[in-house]
């Protein structure tokens, strides 16, 4: 999956339109369609603010990380624990039912 490609899908999950998106970040709508359709890409600055607004790595954006990583900040440790607990759980489910979405 290219940038642009991750950056609608992370965009629509979010349940943002590419106006909103680009307000939040300082640009216009036309530049976020321009990522999208990956005929332009963002400076430094840029991707860390979607780094930040999508709640992922500046990596995974980059395609260098295949998982996604989860901000646990401000929780604590008992709730840390149990979203950790959790996502094993979820994990395990998945690789029983073969991957199947």
């Amino acid at each position: 999956m290219n940038f642009g490609q991750l950056l609608r899908e992370l965009r629509l999950e979010a349940k943002m339109t590419q106006k909103q998106l680009a307000t939040q970040i300082g640009i216009t709508k036309s530049v976020v369609s321009y990522y999208e359709l990956h005929e332009n890409f963002p400076p430094v600055p840029i991707l860390v603010k979607l780094s930040a607004i999508f709640h992922v790595s500046t990596d995974y954006l980059l395609g260098l990380e295949k998982g996604r990583s989860l901000d646990v900040s401000g929780l604590t440790e008992r709730e840390e624990t149990a979203v950790i607990r959790m996502v094993e759980i979820l994990s395990k489910k998945k690789q029983q039912c073969g991957n199947v979405e």
